[in-house]
């Protein structure tokens, strides 16, 4: 319709009586900025909506979610045997937009070594009054499950991925906690994004001090205190965002169990 009106005008003489010019104008506005609302309508009901700015300076990424993760567990000079798992942070990270949509964060309490060292609390911040009559690890972990159903993350048409920086975190920290307790470690929490190997891929350098290295190397100022679970967390999203857009795709680099 909008390509006729335009053949149209352009056969209007120049003779035209300019009332019937002037409301040829306004038609044809009005035409154009109903199609734009319908677009902007369709485009919002896939989801898309005020985040099309951000889609367009970034390539697409392989995932809908990015879930950023960083534990912090009991510690100390000689290290603790077994470690266990005090502070359990996650980040619901929209593939498309590269943006926070939802956070889980609890503490966890300790059972083997329930009394924190000066050295574990100087690390992480971690005192012993947020992690005394915290949940087990178990409880912890039926929560995960709960928030994730809730997010729709175990909906099998989502794709969504763990990241963490390091192997650390899900290859030795979780499963080693969870066999020395009995429990089953959830399918979801067995592939994920080692960052220090996506960063690597990207910049052709390996951060050898983690996230000081990646935030420095991307000129990114460091959020919060590092060792700190949900602040660690932030500082990985803040990194992914700017990798990707720089053009950056994440992909999978664990081995499948």
């Amino acid at each position: 319709m909008i390509a006729l009106l335009h053949t149209g005008a352009a056969q209007f003489p120049a003779s035209l009586h300019p009332g019937l010019r002037l409301l040829h104008s306004f038609l044809l506005v009005g035409i154009l900025k109903k199609s734009s609302s319908t677009t902007s309508r369709k485009l919002a009901s896939h989801g898309f909506g005020a985040s099309m700015a951000a889609m367009s300076s970034f390539p697409p990424q392989r995932y809908h979610y990015f879930l950023v993760l960083d534990f912090e567990a009991t510690c100390d000079k000689p290290q603790l045997h077994p470690q266990e798992i005090i502070e359990f942070p996650i980040l619901k990270l929209n593939g498309r937009t590269m943006e926070i949509e939802s956070t889980f964060h609890m503490y966890v309490q300790p059972v083997v070594h329930p009394q924190l060292t000066p050295f574990c609390t100087e690390l992480t911040g971690i005192i012993q009054g947020m992690v005394d009559g915290q949940p087990s690890l178990q409880q912890v972990l039926e929560r995960v499950d709960e928030w994730m159903a809730k997010e729709g993350l175990l909906d099998p048409s989502v794709k969504s991925i763990f990241v963490t920086c390091g192997d650390w975190d899900l290859k030795v920290m979780l499963p080693g906690q969870c066999q020395y307790l009995g429990l089953p470690v959830a399918d979801y929490f067995k592939q994920w994004i080692n960052l220090k190997k996506a960063y690597s891929f990207a910049m052709g350098s390996w951060p050898k001090n983690g996230l000081l290295d990646m935030n420095k190397g991307l000129n990114l100022q460091h959020i919060g205190r590092p060792h700190s679970g949900i602040d660690d967390c932030k500082n990985i999203a803040n990194i992914m965002k700017t990798l990707a857009h720089r053009g950056f795709i994440f992909k999978q680099t664990s081995k499948p169990f």
